[in-house]
């Protein structure tokens, strides 16, 4: 503790044990990907682009050394299976479900039961992320971008607009 320049004492006055610091680190670390990825899908108009975008997002936020050894590996290992979902549900598969949620309401997806189809995407998603982590393929990025847009038009009803002629 002396290499960040606090005392034992100082340490557990914030925290119990180092478990509870690397609890603080994940979920700041899940709140930048969040804010990352919902700034990203903010800034489409359309409500499915804003799927995809956001998506893209956490891959690419995902791609990061750091963000996939705390968030994707350490993290269920320090923390235990349960408590580490229990985190990315509160950080992200919330805000999927909203999505899609929205794109059933307005009808670019069929009506289906939500809780599942958002823990299939997340799910799909974290071992992609995972799968890039170990990939040494410098295109693995974009190739799994494409192969995960393809996988989301699979789910929708309507076909994307046809883009406007000047």
């Amino acid at each position: 503790m002396s290499a960040v320049g606090v005392t034992k004492g100082a340490f557990y006055h914030h925290f119990q044990s180092k478990e509870d610091l690397f609890r603080a680190v994940l979920t700041e670390i899940q709140q930048e990907v969040a804010t990352r990825v919902a700034q990203v899908a903010d800034a489409e108009p359309d409500p499915w682009d804003q799927l995809v975008a956001g998506c893209h997002a956490f891959l690419a936020a995902s791609a990061d050394p750091d963000v996939q050894q705390i968030m994707l590996i350490d993290a269920p290992a320090v923390l235990g299976w349960n408590e580490w979902r229990a985190l990315d549900e509160a950080a992200s598969a919330r805000h999927l479900t909203e999505a899609l949620t929205h794109l059933m309401k307005v009808g670019v997806i069929a009506t289906q039961p939500v809780e599942p189809l958002a823990r299939l995407l997340s799910g799909a998603m974290n071992e992609a992320a995972l799968w890039l982590a170990a990939t040494p393929d410098p295109t693995a990025l974009a190739t799994t971008k494409r192969a995960l847009t393809t996988m989301l038009q699979a789910f929708r009803t309507t076909p994307p607009a046809a883009p406007s002629t000047p």
